[in-house]
Formats: C-alpha cells, sequence, structure tokens
C-alpha cells in the first residue's frame, strides 16, 4: 500500500492546487511534496537490503488481458523512488520567488508528472509501466510548450517527434513480447516476461526496439540532438525535471526490462550501444568545451555524463551496474543545482554568456562557496558524490577493456576543463562593472543550494547505505542474464 500511497499522493494534490487556485498553488505544492519526501524516507528507514520486492501491491485490473495494477519496489527502485521525491520539493522551493502565468496549471502537472515518475520507477506490470512511461511525458510537453523561451513550439514539437517515435518502438516491443508469454491469459508481469527466453534473433528485434526508445530518453548518440534546444528552451523548473529525474527514466529502463527480459539480444548487440555511448562521451565533451551559453554548455555535459552511466551498464559488471545506479542519484543531484546556479545568474543579470560574467564572488560569496562544491562533485573530485559512481562504473568498464575505459575516462577530464572554465568565467576574475548591483542568494535559493552542497559532501564520503541497498537486486539481474545467456548458447 505505501508504495501505492506515492502514486496516488500527487494526483491527490492535484485537486487541492485546482481548489485552492493561483495564490496557493505553489505552496500547496510545496507542502505536498515534502509530505511525499517523508512517506519515501520512512519507506527508506523501514527497507530490507535483499533483493525481493517490497511494499508490493498486486490487484487485478483489465482481466481478461492479463492486466495488473503491479507495483513494488527493490533496491534499484527504491534509490530512484528517493531521487524523484528528493529533488522535487527543491525544484519546488527554487520556483518559489517565480511568479507563473497560469501558476495552478503549472504546478497541477509538476504534481502529475512526479506521479507518473513514482509509477514508472515502481511498475512490475509492463503494460502499466507503458501508461506511466506516457503519462510522464504530457507534463513535461505541456511546461515546455507554455513556459518555455524563443522557439518553443518548433523545439517541443522535435522532442514529441523524438519522444512518440521512441514510445511506438517500445509499444511494438511490449506487445510482442506479451503475444510470446504462455496462452490463453498472456501477461505483462515482470516475473513472466523475464522466463520467456525468446530466440536470439527476436531477442535481438526486441532489444533494439526497447534500447532505442530508451536511448532518445537519456539520451544516447545519435539520439540526442533534441536534448540541448529542448534544455536550452526549457523553463528553469522544466530543466530541472527532465536533466534531474526524467532522463534517469530511460537509463532505469534498461536495468530492469532490457537485461533481464533480452539477455541474448544484449549479449549480441550490448557492445554496439557500449560504442555508441562512448561515442556520445567524446562528441559532447568536445562541444561542450566551445560553449560559451552557461545553461547550453550544461546541457551538454549531461550527454556526457549519462554516456558514461549508459557505457557502464554494458560493461555487465555488478560494479559497474553499481557505479551506474549510484551515479543516477548524484547526477541527478548535482545537474539540478548546476541548473538552478545557472538560472539565479540569469535572474539577475538577463544573460547565460559566461564573457558577460565574471567576478561575481566579489559580490556573492555564499553563491561562488556552493556552487564550487556543486561543481566539484560534478568533475568527481574524491570526497565527493560525483567520484564514488565515476570510480566504480570506471572500473567496470575496465573489467571489460582498459582501452574503452581510457576513452569512458575523458569525461572526468573534459568535465574538469569545462566545468573549472565555466567557474572562472563567471565566479572570478574582474567583476563586470554592470553587475555592480547583483545579489546574494535569497533563503529559498540558499536552503536548495545548501541541501544539495550537503548530499554532495554526505555522499561522497559514506555512500554505503547506497551500495549496500542495491547490490542484491544489481546482483540478482547480473545472476539472471548471464544464467540466461548460458542457457540460450
Amino acid at each position: 500500500m505505501l508504495t501505492a500511497f506515492l502514486i496516488a499522493w500527487p494526483l491527490f494534490s492535484v485537486l487541492l492546487v485546482l481548489m485552492l487556485g493561483n495564490t496557493s498553488a505553489k505552496w500547496t505544492a510545496l507542502m505536498s511534496s515534502l509530505v511525499q519526501f517523508g512517506v519515501t524516507m520512512y519507506a527508506l528507514c523501514t527497507f530490507q537490503v535483499n533483493a525481493e520486492v517490497q511494499f508490493g501491491l498486486d490487484i487485478p485490473w483489465i482481466t481478461q488481458l492479463g492486466i495488473h495494477f503491479n507495483v513494488g519496489m527493490d533496491g534499484i527502485s527504491m534509490l530512484l523512488v528517493l531521487l524523484t521525491n528528493l529533488l522535487m520539493p527543491l525544484i519546488l522551493l527554487s520556483s518559489v520567488r517565480k511568479d507563473y502565468d497560469k501558476a495552478t496549471l503549472f504546478f497541477s502537472v509538476a504534481l502529475v508528472m512526479q506521479a507518473a515518475l513514482v509509477g514508472v520507477f515502481v511498475a512490475r506490470d509492463m503494460f502499466l509501466y507503458y501508461i506511466f512511461w506516457e503519462l510522464a511525458l504530457i507534463p513535461i510537453y505541456l511546461i515546455v510548450m507554455i513556459y518555455g523561451g524563443a522557439n518553443r513550439v518548433k523545439i517541443t514539437f522535435k522532442f514529441f517527434i523524438y519522444t512518440m517515435l521512441g514510445s511506438l518502438l517500445m509499444l511494438v516491443g511490449i506487445l510482442f513480447l506479451y503475444f510470446l508469454t504462455p496462452g490463453p491469459q498472456h501477461s505483462f508481469d515482470y516475473k513472466v516476461l523475464s522466463a520467456i527466453n525468446p530466440d536470439r534473433i527476436t531477442q535481438g528485434w526486441i532489444f533494439w526496439a526497447f534500447f532505442i526508445a530508451f536511448a532518445i530518453k537519456m539520451p544516447v548518440f545519435p539520439f540526442h540532438t533534441w536534448q540541448p534546444d529542448t534544455y536550452t528552451t526549457a523553463p528553469a523548473q522544466g530543466t530541472m525535471l527532465l536533466s534531474g529525474i526524467m532522463l534517469k527514466m530511460g537509463i532505469y529502463s534498461v536495468i530492469r526490462w532490457i537485461l533481464p527480459i533480452v539477455p541474448m539480444g544484449v549479449a549480441d548487440w550490448g557492445k554496439v550501444a557500449l560504442v555508441l555511448s562512448l561515442i556520445g562521451i567524446v562528441y559532447a565533451s568536445w562541444i561542450a568545451l566551445t560553449q560559451k551559453d552557461m545553461k547550453r554548455l550544461l546541457a551538454y555535459s549531461s550527454i556526457a555524463h549519462v554516456g558514461l552511466i549508459s557505457a557502464a551498464i554494458f560493461s555487465l559488471t555488478v560494479i559497474g551496474l553499481q557505479g551506474s545506479m549510484i551515479q543516477m542519484l548524484t547526477h541527478g543531484v548535482n545537474v539540478v543545482g548546476l541548473f538552478f546556479v545557472a538560472q539565479i545568474i540569469y535572474d539577475r543579470t538577463g544573460t547565460f554568456n559566461l564573457p558577460d560574467m565574471g567576478g561575481l564572488i566579489k559580490k556573492a560569496p555564499i553563491l561562488a562557496t556552493l556552487f564550487l562544491i556543486i561543481l566539484l562533485g560534478s568533475v568527481a573530485l574524491p570526497l565527493t558524490n560525483g567520484f564514488v559512481g565515476e570510480f566504480m562504473m570506471l572500473k567496470g568498464i575496465y573489467e571489460v577493456s582498459p582501452w574503452i575505459a581510457a576513452v569512458g575516462g575523458l569525461t572526468i577530464i573534459f568535465g574538469a576543463v569545462y566545468m573549472l572554465r565555466t567557474y572562472q568565467a563567471s565566479m572570478l576574475g574582474e567583476l563586470n562593472p554592470a553587475l555592480e548591483n547583483f545579489e546574494d542568494l535569497k533563503t529559498s535559493e540558499t536552503i536548495v543550494l545548501g541541501v544539495i552542497a550537503i548530499i554532495v559532501l554526505v555522499v561522497g564520503v559514506y555512500p554505503k547505505p547506497l551500495l549496500d541497498m542495491t547490490e542484491p537486486s544489481i546482483a540478482a539481474i547480473l545472476k539472471s542474464f548471464y544464467h540466461q545467456t548460458l542457457t540460450l548458447k
């Protein structure tokens, strides 16, 4: 029931937001997200560290088609639910100083998106998972279309085309799997789908149907071209939702659905996916080095980091997958902080252009300090959260090939270059005379960035609880993967 509550509560809160109207919408949504986070922390504290599904609920829904409302959390789901419900109050708090037109609409769709994201991470029935996947897309379309910047209609249409193409491919794969399950009553159940073991050619086709859908969402080269424009055009909170949480849908889905269900497809084509991920790392990092627009630079940086996470998954090692799991959390936290810093600077200067900044540390020392901590986490400095995941991912990739690990490690080298240059251009040097009236952080801004900075340091120093939580589920998925590939050979 607890898992079902985490889906239902944001939807119930939408009714409260609609009843109370524009004046109270932001505070109602914020209070709702804090309740959601509190319940998530209770779930985390009572979670048993094993590979079993906990807090489950399985209710027959459309019995004629074998569809169940089947939800629950193992260690992998628990980590992503924690990320979602940790970041949502921070994202909503970051918006309290901004007055949105149609505020009721904005905060309502944000809460719908929160419910759908939780649903994606806890669904154990693939049809239910697909419904939540699609439901999570609608709010972000509306947020970008209504509240985005210049060319938002064109850019949102491009985003729509990409994601709909991916969704249709995934739906074809889901239906194909469904009809492969034993009849006459077919099933979308996770356990049933994991046990069908189609022939390797069939698995190859299903692998690509799923992987392309997930690669678009992550995004992985060459399915990434929607991302920089969408991230740049979306309002700050929309960009935070996209980068901090929504792209994790794709990464999570590779681990949850591809590895256990089409293991021979992964065995045959996983190396191709790994190479595409590596190309994305180098390509996005190189473009990030040339960017002068701070928000666009962060968008390309995100592609590079996600490329390394994807490569680590296809290393098919326990340490590589565990690194990808913890990096999903740390990337989500860090990227929300970085995009919020960019928006704070924009709100005070009217520009994302780095050459128009400079010397802001003299006017905003608190901003500069918190920005530096979050930035150091992003470039994987030891004792920060980014170091833990990146070290484990590279170790897992190294077990496959030292040369591939060397290419993957470029994300750290390039990342240090363009992120430190960004800090230098914005915070250090002579103060731009036009920024003489630049103000330091307000209370709500300090809370958001302060919480993120604390997470950067705490997870970097003591990541053990997060690693312990995910390890049994990761080990179980890989054990099943290797057992099935050996059997099918």
